[in-house]
């Protein structure tokens, strides 16, 4: 098993910097405020034959203000606490705070293995940037910069130094590659966070009963039912009006990349708003991107049963374009429905990435035509003549056929319900793509034998004789 080593440390001393750094990913998200970072998250680090895990925390405070700074404060202290080393990151221009004390008080309470690392030592003497940390009374502290990425290897040979495990570098680091990705989506405050907790059967997230508590995507890998699965929560996606800070534009591009990435993309309403035009707009994206998506109506429990009906019927007429999604009506806080909401998670990623044979294809194609032939274009009927799979993830059937370019979108949409119902393709969308068969014998001059050769002349000679017998 991989050792566990956990970044801490008092806000802004590049935490993140340094996870990004270690993992050669853009995971976490960087930039230059004060507890950006809030829910624990997990990276694979891998230097020089030797493996570990890698936890990013948020801040540690002295004097906790809010409840938001508590939760965080108790995420950093989970990662503490499964961490087989923990690395103290102090900002080594800054020197030694009161933060910093505080911080390592902690640690020590805590009895585990700290190394102190001086981040942000660009420019400086290493023991003129180690200097001040040796009062801690942890060890020689590791001068490094994160952001010119200098002294990581240095780093990496005293943080793996002695943890049993790290000699074990797997072939694949992190989760199993048939794992099912599933982002979670929806606007702030939705009720994303407490979703995945109830999956996962703890606090893992942070929920807060405020907009915008998520601000960077969180993967968390998950196993129900012998399946697989990494979770994506993301941050709330607001209407661009209404976006002004530069953190939130930056969460907002994460949560539209954990969309390009999944397999299967939760929708989260919430049943105590009205479906809002951004609903449309997010669960629209999810569509055209091809991914297979599951609507979630949490927050279910608290409606009253005469409202129900009406935003069923709401859900409906603002939703009409997405009859191909699972709808469930779910409380993530209690559990109700989350478990066949999960099931259809799975049904919809078999069904995105279903084989279809281009033999069982062709023949749905044919039964269509029986039962509605295409229009005709200037008197000539569109042929459309076998099908074939161009691609999963979504299910791509290719046509072909002759004036394709001309097949209206109606009848597109009529085929594409076709092939649903006859291969039950049910929670993923489709797209059906028509290509026009080129004319083999385009541009090519038919070679006359020497029989048609003399015929063709004989008949040009009686003709020229006819037109010279009528002018006499």
């Amino acid at each position: 098993m991989l050792p566990v080593v956990a970044l801490v440390g008092r806000p802004n001393v590049g935490k993140s910097t340094l996870f990004n750094a270690l993992t050669r990913t853009r995971d976490a998200l960087v930039a230059d405020v004060p507890g950006l970072t809030r829910d624990r998250k997990y990276g694979y680090v891998r230097h020089e034959g030797r493996s570990c895990v890698v936890i990013d925390t948020g801040g540690l405070v002295e004097t906790i203000v809010g409840s938001i700074e508590r939760l965080m404060a108790d995420q950093t202290l989970k990662a503490v606490e499964e961490a087989d080393r923990v690395l103290l990151v102090v900002d080594s221009r800054e020197g030694c705070t009161s933060q910093d004390l505080h911080v390592a008080e902690v640690l020590r309470r805590a009895g585990k293995s700290v190394l102190v690392v001086a981040n942000k030592a660009e420019g400086l003497d290493d023991d003129m940037a180690q200097a001040e940390f040796h009062r801690f009374g942890f060890g020689e502290p590791v001068a490094i910069s994160s952001a010119h990425k200098q002294g990581l290897d240095t780093l990496m040979e005293r943080a793996l130094e002695g943890l049993a495990g790290a000699t074990d570098t797997p072939d694949v680091l992190g989760p199993a590659a048939d794992s099912i990705r599933v982002a979670v989506v929806g606007r702030p405050n939705v009720g994303k966070s407490t979703l995945i907790n109830r999956l996962l059967g703890e606090e893992r997230l942070i929920a807060f009963d405020q907009p915008g508590t998520t601000r960077d995507t969180v993967e968390v890998p998950f196993e129900r039912d012998g399946k697989s699965y990494v979770l994506i929560d993301t941050a709330g996606v607001r209407r661009r009006a209404r976006v002004h800070e530069g953190i939130e534009k930056f969460s907002i591009v994460k949560t539209l990349q954990a969309i390009d990435r999944a397999n299967v993309v939760i929708g989260v309403l919430d049943a105590h708003d009205t479906i809002a035009e951004q609903d449309a707009s997010l669960m629209g994206l999810v569509a055209e991107q091809g991914r297979a998506l599951v609507i979630a109506i949490n927050k279910w429990d608290g409606i009253p049963p005469d409202q129900r009906n009406a935003i069923r019927d709401g859900l409906d007429l603002r939703l009409d374009f997405l009859r191909f999604a699972y709808v469930h009506f779910i409380s993530a806080r209690h559990g109700t429905g989350v478990g066949e909401m999960m099931e259809s998670v799975l049904k919809s990623y078999r069904a995105a990435m279903k084989e279809l044979p281009t033999k069982d294809l062709t023949r749905a194609l044919e039964q269509a035509l029986t039962i509605h032939q295409p229009p005709l274009v200037r008197g000539r009927r569109i042929k459309l003549r076998y099908a074939h799979q161009g691609g999963r993830n979504p299910p791509v059937v290719v046509i072909h056929g002759n004036q394709t370019q001309h097949v209206p979108d109606a009848y597109r949409r009529f085929l594409e319900n076709h092939f649903r119902e006859t291969f039950r393709l049910k929670g993923t969308p489709m797209r059906i793509q028509f290509r026009t068969d080129d004319n083999p014998f385009a541009g090519r001059r038919n070679e006359l034998t020497p029989r048609q050769v003399r015929s063709k002349k004989r008949q040009i000679s009686h003709f020229k004789g006819g037109k010279k017998g009528g002018k006499r």
